[in-house]
């Protein structure tokens, strides 16, 4: 097996992928899907569908319809405009830049108005079929299309890398550094296109478009999973935020463990009333959700000294500083997981939620003091 056709396996591959992808999304997945998903399947579907038409024609696939040889579609020139989309809606900021979707639709119909004349021309009024008017048009087509993504992706760029203000609430949930890297590569793979338009000109060879074709399927079926999970999680981590913040039934019970101490010393005592007044600071302002809350941040907010706070969260708890915080994170953890309304909620979401910085450190906590991990606990509990 050569690499041309190591490539078309891949490609075909990747096709079949990304068909599965899209009904993963859209039929078997609880979910209901938003806009951000609907946009993001329709990227992973045009790009099936070109990957598809390309797949055929490498493996010289022939049919007896002349029309139906040439009626080249162009979806790739949907791509980027539902990409863009999907961007807009997931940042939450489709009030505040347009789509480019009504304008790619009139594109495309117009690209497929003029191919059907150019295929209708030949084929009534040129002798011998020549297509060669027909290929001409494909190189226009393919350089405007090309042209006409690129300033679409100049938009993207614009808004991940110029325009943060835009979308300072979703930063709230998601870093969106998987957004950066997705448009850094996609640079790249804008550069092969150019390249392999660049070479056909020169060569007349398509050879350039395989490692075009192999670039744009993995990055496109990889931004494909990563913003179903990520839109998903930044949507339950905003249901999530709102019903910590609404339902004063999952605000945590003050947790004082005074099994250490003796009520008949005098510092103890005060202490103790210390740990009391820190408890629900923590608790009513929801201080321990915060995943930055550091030992200076909270002394700070409390006006006492840093190795005050430390003493006292020593001396009348079972715990150092952020076993402390992180205990009072797990029982809230432990309310949503085993709460019928959050069963469908992911355990990321709420891990993250519920002030951890990751899936990792959520999880070490939890079976740290559980001994289960979150997996089991809600198996046994929802």
């Amino acid at each position: 097996m050569n690499l041309i056709s190591i490539i078309n396996l891949i490609l075909i591959a990747g096709v079949i992928q990304g068909f599965v992808f899209n009904i993963f999304t859209i039929h078997i997945s609880k979910k209901k899907p938003g806009w951000a998903v609907i946009y993001l399947n329709l990227s992973v579907l045009v790009l099936s569908l070109n990957n598809l038409q390309a797949w055929l024609i490498e493996i010289g696939f022939r049919t007896n319809s002349f029309f139906l040889e040439e009626m080249l579609v162009p979806w790739y020139m949907f791509i980027l405009p539902t990409f863009h989309a999907f961007l807009i809606y997931f940042l939450r900021i489709q009030n505040k830049v347009k789509s480019y979707i009504p304008v790619a639709i009139k594109i495309f119909l117009v690209e497929l108005i003029i191919r059907i004349v150019c295929i209708a021309y030949v084929y009534y009024l040129v002798p011998g079929l020549d297509n060669s008017s027909i290929q001409d048009y494909t190189q226009v087509e393919e350089i405007f299309n090309a042209l006409f993504n690129l300033f679409i992706f100049y938009k993207c760029y614009e808004i991940i890398f110029r325009k943060q203000e835009l979308y300072t609430f979703i930063n709230k949930y998601d870093d969106i550094s998987w957004l950066r890297i997705f448009l850094r590569l996609g640079g790249f793979v804008f550069l092969l296109w150019i390249i392999a338009i660049i070479g056909y000109q020169i060569t007349g060879n398509r050879l350039l478009n395989y490692p075009l074709r192999l670039g744009i399927s993995v990055l496109i079926y990889w931004i494909g999973y990563q913003g179903f999970f990520r839109y998903h999680k930044v949507k339950d981590r905003i249901s999530i935020r709102r019903s910590l913040s609404s339902n004063s039934g999952l605000k945590l019970e003050l947790r004082t463990n005074n099994n250490q101490i003796s009520s008949s010393n005098q510092e103890e005592e005060n202490y103790l009333a210390e740990l009391k007044k820190i408890d629900h600071y923590l608790v009513d302002k929801q201080a321990y959700l915060d995943p930055n809350l550091s030992l200076e941040s909270l002394a700070d907010a409390l006006n006492m000294s840093p190795s005050h706070l430390s003493r006292i969260v020593n001396s009348t708890t079972d715990y150092n500083f952020p076993d402390y915080i992180n205990s009072l994170r797990i029982q809230q953890a432990k309310k949503l997981l085993q709460d019928n309304e959050f069963c469908r909620y992911t355990i990321v979401s709420i891990g993250l939620e519920c002030g951890f910085n990751s899936k990792s450190t959520f999880y070490t906590a939890f079976k740290k003091f559980t001994s289960k991990t979150p997996s089991q606990f809600r198996e046994s509990t929802c």
